[in-house]
């Protein structure tokens, strides 16, 4: 098993709060890529998807209602963003994941349908008030944050992620904040920042195992960086639940999704997801293996098995799907000793 290499943690620096500004009048348009990658040797595939994998198209009053404030906001979701198969439940249900900082991308992962560029320091300060507010006024319990890489500000975006949460928190009291941050190239102190800011749930997405981390993920990104990005912030907010999601279907092996589990709960991670991974456009990377439902719930019992709190694995799961049920709904499959708790007792956790 390769160690992991904390050079590039050795020297950390303070998060550099004025990078949250927005563009001046002599600032140069953003440019990125439509869904991230273009290739033009790209080849069409249409793959037959399984039967398990169908899901309703997005309809409902509710639906309507979610999609409406989002656009009223000038919001941004990861559900539009990265073509979620779940938007449908989940917008019906009155629950939407917020992607923060607009919606290019700085990096360029190839499993990802997010646009890819340079934002050129482009920040929308009102951001965090207009999140705020439009979590009041769909009644959410339960947000979850994610946003795009940032590496064009000094410090990752770090800061005006925690304004977003401190903002939620300040008018929206009784609602836990769900954070899926960018790995913010390993910064301790912005991942602090961050946690200080009264998120629930830290999370970073480690993908996928070693072996398939580059070419899956952009060549910013590392394996055991994410992994050490986890374990910095359980280690400096114990109380704080840490969390990822690994995408099944990209050629890894049983041996390798079991490994990848194992250095994430020796750092001390508390939940982990799997789904499987579809490919969004024909530039992207393709499918090698579709995921059977019963091997997906093998993997949630050898996870559960390895000590994880929660371990959610199905076709559709994604790394936000239904996270406002899984610290409260026994169905979801809750580990037995936690079954108990309710309330304030299990935001402790």
């Amino acid at each position: 098993m390769t160690q992991p290499d904390h050079s590039a943690n050795s020297q950390q620096t303070s998060p550099q709060h004025t990078s949250s500004q927005q563009t001046g009048p002599q600032q140069k348009e953003p440019t990125f890529i439509k869904n991230g990658i273009y290739r033009k040797d790209s080849v069409k595939t249409r793959d037959k998807k399984p039967e398990w994998l169908k899901v309703r198209l997005p309809s409902g009053g509710v639906y309507g209602e979610v999609r409406s404030i989002v656009k009223e906001h000038g919001l941004h979701t990861v559900c539009e963003e990265a073509m979620c198969p779940n938007i449908g439940e989940c917008w019906s249900r009155g629950t939407a994941t917020f992607m923060l900082m607009g919606h290019i991308c700085t990096r360029a992962c190839r499993f990802c349908a997010v646009d890819t560029g340079n934002p050129r320091g482009l920040l929308d300060l009102e951001e965090p008030q207009k999140v705020a507010e439009s979590v009041q006024l769909m009644g959410l319990k339960y947000v979850v944050l994610t946003s795009v890489d940032r590496d064009d500000l000094p410090d990752g975006g770090a800061y005006h992620f925690a304004k977003t949460v401190t903002a939620i928190k300040r008018a929206n009291p009784g609602t836990r904040v769900e954070s899926l941050t960018p790995d913010f190239g390993g910064n301790k102190a912005c991942v602090e920042l961050v946690l200080d800011s009264g998120v629930d749930t830290y999370a970073q997405n480690l993908e996928t195992v070693e072996r398939l981390t580059h070419p899956v993920r952009d060549r910013r990104a590392g394996y055991w960086q994410t992994i050490e990005v986890l374990r910095h912030a359980k280690a400096y907010r114990p109380d704080v639940v840490t969390k990822t999601s690994i995408m099944l279907g990209l050629g890894e092996t049983r041996e390798e999704v079991t490994q990848a589990m194992k250095d994430l709960r020796s750092a001390g991670v508390d939940v982990v997801t799997f789904g499987q991974y579809l490919r969004p456009t024909q530039h992207h990377l393709p499918v090698e293996r579709y995921i059977s439902p019963a091997e997906f719930n093998e993997i949630r019992d050898e996870g559960l098995g390895l000590g994880f709190l929660e371990v959610v694995a199905s076709p559709l799961s994604r790394s936000s799907y239904k996270a406002e049920q899984v610290f409260q709904d026994a169905d979801e499959g809750l580990p037995g000793h936690l079954k108990h708790l309710e309330g304030s007792e299990l935001s402790m956790l």
